[in-house]
This record gives C-alpha cells, sequence and structure tokens, in this order.
C-alpha cells in the first residue's frame, strides 16, 4: 500500500498542474512559502488560534503546520488555473513534478505517526530520501530557469523584430 501511496502523493499534484495549466514553479515557490510559515509562524499559531477562538481546542499543532503548509500551495494553483499557454505545458511537468516531490517531503513529518510509519516503511521512500538533496536542488534551478524564462516582452523588443 505504502508505495501506491507514496506514488498518488506525487502524481496527483503533478496531473491537476499539468491538466489545469498551473504555473508549477510559482506552486514550487508557494511550497517554499509554506515551509517558510510552518518554521516562523508555525510555533505561535497554534496560541493565536486559541486567543481569537477558544472553542479551538481540538486543532492540534501538526494540523495548523499543515495547514500553514498547505493554504497557499491551494490559493496559488487556484489563482494560476490556464497560466500555462501553448506548448509551455509540457514543460510545465519537470517544474510541476519538482514541486510535488518539495511538497511530499515537508508533508510527511506533519503526518499522524502511524501514516509517517506506513512511510518510511516502504522502500521507496528510503530513494526519495537518498534522492531529495538532488530533487529539490535541481528543481528549485529548474523553476528559477522557467520563471526567468517568463520574463514579459517589452514593446521597444516587438518594434525591434
Amino acid at each position: 500500500m505504502a508505495p501506491a501511496f507514496l506514488i498518488g502523493i506525487l502524481a496527483v499534484p503533478v496531473v491537476l498542474m499539468t491538466l489545469l495549466r498551473i504555473n508549477a514553479p510559482l506552486v514550487f515557490l508557494s511550497v517554499c512559502l509554506g515551509s517558510v510559515l510552518v518554521r516562523f509562524v508555525g510555533p505561535d499559531a497554534l496560541d493565536l488560534v486559541h486567543l481569537f477562538s477558544p472553542k479551538s481546542g481540538n486543532i492540534t499543532e501538526s494540523t495548523l503546520q499543515l495547514i500553514l503548509l498547505l493554504v497557499p500551495v491551494v490559493l496559488t494553483m487556484l489563482f494560476m488555473i490556464r497560466s500555462v499557454k501553448g506548448n509551455r505545458v509540457v514543460f510545465n511537468i519537470l517544474p510541476a513534478a519538482g514541486a510535488s516531490f518539495l511538497l511530499l517531503l515537508l508533508v510527511k513529518p506533519l503526518l499522524s505517526p502511524g501514516l509517517i510509519g506506513t512511510i518510511t516503511a516502504s522502500p521507496l521512500w528510503a530513494q526519495i530520501e537518498r534522492s531529495q538533496d538532488l530533487v529539490v536542488g535541481a528543481s528549485a534551478l529548474i523553476c528559477l530557469f522557467f520563471l526567468w524564462l517568463q520574463r514579459p516582452k517589452h514593446e521597444s523588443d516587438k518594434k525591434h523584430k
């Protein structure tokens, strides 16, 4: 079950970003932003939630951190639907796979202990952990490259052609 679960977690975001033509480098950056929110806002966020909503006693810290991680990603995906035009959809698959891979790495520690145990027991997870530095680094460079290519054309560029 664990390998199918891991493949599903990796494949669903890639398929969504490809079919809905979502700008994957921006989703990758949203995953990074979610990670920053979890790290810097997460420790104090639970106190803040309890302060403003005393009836929220059943929200755990890991649930709130999962929300902080996923909300920027989901919002970016919603706002960026159909933002990739033409044949760039094919090239969008690489950054989409990188964003999905990074999201899996960041979500895993926030899951329940039983689910973490199921994931880490998989031989596929061992391969994912061994390749995480290379994949995340390459994905970051690919996303930067794609963002640089999306620079808007200026009027002066059109006149010279």
